[in-house]
């Protein structure tokens, strides 16, 4: 499989302040099919548009890519009320990736009302194409609706034994239904019914407020040192 590295330049982290960060963008000359993809995930990589990444930082190493092993998932006390508060209410609909006027809303809804988004300006639909449609593997869009009102979206890549979440944003309105718990809960859930092996929840980081919450879905695998290291539960 050949890349061509586009960009790999050293800049300020947006995880840890303070920190620098280096995060090689590689772009596959080919389609990547999904053995390959599974390959490149179990190596640790992401994908962000058509490109594949994952942190190369000079001087840190606090950037885990993080997986759970769907047939031995199981959900805590907390995730199992999360999903029946939500019982019966949420329709989820799986399709191609697209934008609307109203996945743009709620996207920017999502990054500014969580904190989420350093940008003075709002995302433009050309920004949300390349970022969560245009890619080079097999990607889906998990719509998740009530009463057919668009609540949240998730954007999925898929493998041959893995899925990959992309990103989940919903809106801040609903936040009471702690939909980025009932989402993954789910997604892990249609893994099972398609007999995958893999789900994977991107990268976690312990310090980070917005990535360490991924460590609470048991049992989980990080990629510590370049290997894949198991967690079974939480430390006493």
């Amino acid at each position: 499989m050949r890349f061509l590295v586009v960009a790999n330049e050293t800049e300020a982290c947006p995880y840890l302040p303070g920190q620098s960060m280096r995060l090689p963008l590689r772009m596959p000359l080919t389609r990547l099919t999904p053995d390959q993809f599974d390959h490149q995930l179990a190596e640790g990589d992401r994908r962000t548009g058509p490109l594949l990444y994952k942190p190369a930082c000079p001087a840190c190493t606090a950037c885990e890519a993080i997986r759970v092993p769907v047939a031995r998932f199981a959900p805590t006390r907390s995730q199992r009320r999360v999903m029946r508060r939500n019982e019966g209410q949420i329709e989820v609909v799986r399709v191609r990736p697209t934008v609307t006027a109203q996945h743009l809303e709620l996207y920017n809804r999502h990054s500014r009302e969580r904190g989420l988004s350093l940008r003075a300006d709002l995302a433009t639909e050309r920004d949300y194409r390349f970022f969560l449609i245009e890619t080079c593997v097999d990607t889906w869009e998990l719509q998740y609706r009530v009463a057919g009102r668009l609540v949240a979206v998730s954007i999925l890549d898929f493998g041959r034994t893995a899925v990959s979440s992309v990103y989940h944003y919903f809106d801040p309105d609903e936040a009471w239904r702690s939909l980025g718990v009932f989402s993954v809960v789910r997604e892990l859930e249609l893994c099972a019914s398609l007999g995958l092996e893999w789900y994977y929840l991107g990268l976690y980081v312990d310090a980070c407020a917005h990535l360490n919450y991924k460590a609470t879905y048991w049992p989980h695998q990080r990629r510590v040192g370049g290997l894949w290291q198991e967690f079974r539960s939480a430390p006493p």
